[in-house]
């Protein structure tokens, strides 16, 4: 450039003068784009006018960016009636200084590392906003003191100017979004075939679905007593696990089909949902743990059990009542510390909205469910929640769940990538006990329980990548545990 760019602006406090900037490189990029319009394709995508720390110079770009948009030349000359009533312009000599600002034909060179500096500059400077939002907020003692509620809200700041430097969102090549496919391809064959999302441990369900996909909300459904929680927690040990033994083979992070994963557990605490999977894989009940009816044979296999768990990636919030933003804010937290590839929810319905008291159920389910859905896109990674379903169920003759049961809100529907509904016949059948007198009948009765007693129907009622069927599993109510029917085999995986 021939002289340096003066700018009339002046900081109006000391600490505004520290603010990390480039002024030279803002004027030297604007110079670049107008002297080479075809610069603007580079820069756009990741570039806003916010992001200059002159506000003249991020009117001069955002009035670059408008001319190419319309397929016209972006110049001194062009740019003039856009921009010779502007008062910073004026002051600085008029459409002059846009002249001034092509002086240098080398800037073109540096373009783009002048739009990197830019950019990560503006980071720089919204990091240094939520400092001092931070500070403020912690001095001002006048109004209600929430210490957890401001640590929330920084962390939610901090995130937001972290994923601004992502590329989440980012326009991506047909030849990218091919390779995404193919890596999806090959950790499908690599995991053996069926697979090509994380893990649920069940060769059924993954073989119906492909696992479980970053960015789905996968909604599992049923009536008190099918085993919603236990099937959720299931499938969160299976993927923790296989992420473990994937690392341990030398697969290398990207490529394991587990994940570290997060429970949100609104229903139970931390210690019962462990002593629920120490049920799993000791094979002992949780009322005989709970209750000390263990032998020393079944202690030593507890023991066991914990030392294998204890290195497991699961990670369990039990906090009650979390409001949906407070649960985004701490799946967020994890996702930084712990790169956590899998959230479950239990379940959607303890969750609160951000809405004022009073406001329709309707529209705070609808909140929560869209809330999830978010979530799962911001941080690549499916989520499972739990819900409820309504009574209409028992009153049907076919006591199997249809899309219509999900409880409060049709909008749990339509967010939801997948649904399942879990039925198992033995619970409903176990009511129509007939008396003993009634020998005929209960002979049929005990010979039917024989017969169907732990079957468990999983049903894909809804599926955006695949088709809906239904999944046959065995759930072992004492230790709480669902796997593949050995009987039916992969079969069972098809029947629609």
């Amino acid at each position: 450039m021939t002289d340096p760019i003066r700018l009339s602006p002046v900081p109006d406090t000391a600490s505004e003068t520290r603010l990390p900037r480039n002024v030279e490189a803002e004027a030297a990029l604007l110079g670049a784009l107008m002297i080479d319009n075809r610069i603007v394709e580079d820069v756009q995508m990741d570039l806003r006018a916010q992001h200059f720390y002159e506000p003249l110079h991020g009117r001069i770009y955002d009035a670059i960016l408008k001319l190419v948009d319309r397929n016209m030349v972006a110049n001194p000359v062009t740019l003039k009636p856009l921009m010779e009533s502007d008062p910073a312009l004026k002051e600085l000599g008029g459409p002059g200084y846009l002249a001034q600002l092509t002086g240098s034909g080398a800037a073109v060179i540096g373009a783009r590392d002048f739009a990197r500096q830019i950019y990560d500059l503006a980071l720089l400077r919204e990091l240094v906003g939520v400092g001092r939002d931070l500070v403020d907020k912690a001095l001002d003692t006048s109004e209600s003191i929430d210490p957890r509620g401001q640590i929330e809200h920084a962390e939610m700041a901090l995130y937001a100017v972290a994923e601004a430097g992502g590329e989440t969102g980012s326009m991506k090549t047909f030849a990218q979004a091919t390779r995404l496919a193919v890596e999806m391809a090959e950790k499908a064959l690599n995991s053996g075939g069926h697979v090509s999302g994380i893990t649920t441990g069940l060769d059924g369900l993954n073989t119906r679905t492909g696992g479980l996909h970053p960015s789905d909300l996968i909604i599992v459904a049923g009536r008190p007593g099918m085993g919603k929680s236990s099937l959720a927690t299931n499938i969160a040990y299976n993927a923790a696990r296989r992420w473990v033994r994937d690392l341990a083979d030398g697969i290398p992070p990207e490529k394991s089909i587990g994940a570290p994963v997060a429970i949100f557990n609104l229903e139970m605490s931390a210690d019962q949902l462990a002593t629920r999977i120490l049920a799993e894989q000791s094979g002992i009940s949780g009322e005989a743990l709970r209750m000390g009816k263990i032998s020393h044979a079944d202690f030593q296999n507890l023991v066991r059990a914990s030392r294998e768990l204890q290195d497991l990636p699961l990670y369990i919030d039990d906090t009650a009542g979390l409001t949906i933003a407070a649960m985004r804010t701490r799946a967020r937290r994890l996702k930084r510390r712990h790169n956590i590839g899998l959230i479950v929810v239990d379940y959607l319905q303890l969750l609160q909205g951000t809405g004022k008291m009073g406001e329709s159920r309707v529209n705070e389910i609808s909140e929560i469910s869209r809330g999830l859905k978010t979530l799962a896109k911001e941080l690549s990674v499916p989520v499972i929640a739990l819900s409820q379903l309504s009574r209409a169920v028992e009153s049907r003759e076919d006591k199997r769940p249809q899309l219509s049961d999900l409880r409060e809100s049709g909008s749990i529907e339509q967010d939801a990538d997948m649904v399942w509904f879990l039925y198992r016949e033995d619970y409903y059948e176990m009511s129509k006990e007939p008396k003993i007198e009634e020998e005929g009948a209960y002979a049929a009765w005990v010979e039917k329980m024989d017969r169907i007693k732990g079957h468990s129907e999983l049903i894909v009622a809804k599926q955006r990548h695949g088709a809906t069927g239904k999944v046959r599993l065995y759930f072992d109510a004492k230790i709480t545990r669902f796997t593949d029917l050995a009987d039916d085999g992969m079969a069972a995986a098809y029947d629609d």
